[in-house]
């Protein structure tokens, strides 16, 4: 544990030592700020319409749910945001070390491949936790304006973090791979648009293969979390994601490590 965490202290450093956290976190904060002040903007309005509507038809004003007209849609965009900004962060994880030649160093240092493996990880997790945890600020805004239902608003948050957790599993595999950070990007971006979209390809398939790409597309699970519900199928999804990308990134390190 003590190894695991120097390496995440060595990565936490590394991303505020440079301008790569202050840019990944202000960008995701700019975008996701502009979509909560539309969605906002939005529901009140409505709200707004609709009171004056009942007024002049001298009826009880609807009902809106500030979670079904918010809360979801802002969750659902902060992941599409997430999908852009994700490869900034896990980029540099190894592809870093190999241009800059420490990662012989690490190779054959008393730090175990898995050790190092979970510090990176850990580290760029909690970079995007960081990034992810000023959206409470709107939760709290939300607040004000209506009476909105915590349970969706904590099911979202778990299923952004399993989501992200993904993400960057398959981010350090990518990095592992190659000793050019834009490659890194590229590829990475690549692969998440691939997991993004692979339900569209599955609504023109049949059988087992339209179950098999339903079932990868990271959107399908992600919408229950938006919704509230937690559904124990996409938890398990979502960790055996997590799994596969540190145990072929483990491979692949491991692989260095013997050429080192």
């Amino acid at each position: 544990m003590k190894n695991v965490l120097a390496v995440f202290r060595k990565e936490m450093r590394s991303y505020f030592l440079s301008p790569i956290a202050y840019v990944v976190i202000g960008i995701f904060l700019f975008i996701s700020g502009y979509f909560f002040y539309g969605l906002l903007a939005q529901f009140l309005e409505f709200s707004f319409r609709s009171t004056l509507q009942a007024q002049y038809y001298r009826t009880l004003p609807p009902a809106l749910n500030v979670n079904e007209y918010v809360i979801r849609p802002l969750f659902l965009n902060l992941s599409v945001i997430g999908l852009f900004v994700m490869p900034a962060i896990t980029m540099r994880l190894y592809a870093e070390e190999k241009k800059q030649g420490t990662i012989e160093l690490l190779m054959t240092s008393p730090i175990s491949v898995f050790q190092t493996i979970m510090g990176k990880f850990l580290a760029a997790l909690a970079l995007f936790a960081i990034m992810v945890a000023p959206v409470l600020i709107y939760c709290g805004i939300i607040e004000k304006y209506g009476s909105p239902e915590w349970g969706p608003i904590v099911s979202g948050f778990l299923g952004l973090i399993l989501f992200g957790a993904s993400f960057i599993s398959l981010g350090i595999l990518l990095s592992a791979l190659t000793e050019n950070q834009i490659i890194a990007a590229i590829s990475t971006f690549g692969l998440f648009l691939i997991l993004w979209v692979i339900d569209w390809l599955a609504s023109y398939a049949g059988g087992t293969l339209n179950a098999v790409l339903s079932y990868l597309s990271l959107t399908a699970h992600f919408d229950d979390f938006a919704k509230g519900v937690i559904d124990s199928q996409h938890v398990i999804f979502y960790l055996s994601l997590i799994t596969f990308g540190l145990y072929m990134t483990y491979r692949a390190v491991e692989s260095m490590r013997w050429r080192a």
